[in-house]
């Protein structure tokens, strides 16, 4: 089953954060940001996987789910 766009839309919001410190966190702009991801944000905050609607920190969910999106973005990315 492919992913959906909106679930693809989820996957690059969590590739915009930091594998190696959760220290770091995003912002999405309601006002600025393409609405598509302010949408994928909040469905984040509702699924446990950030802390605020607009983005925030990683929860620890987020941070486990968000070093495996680096994986498989490094596999994907990788020239055979």
């Amino acid at each position: 089953m492919p992913f959906s766009q909106d679930q693809l839309n989820e996957l690059n919001l969590l590739a915009l954060f930091s594998s190696s410190s959760n220290q770091e966190g995003i912002k999405v702009h309601q006002h600025s940001a393409d609405p598509a991801s302010v949408a994928a944000a909040k469905r984040l905050h509702e699924r446990g996987l950030v802390t605020q609607p607009d983005g925030g920190y990683l929860t620890p969910l987020g941070s486990e789910i968000t070093e495996q999106v680096h994986k498989i973005l490094a596999v994907l990315s990788s020239t055979s």
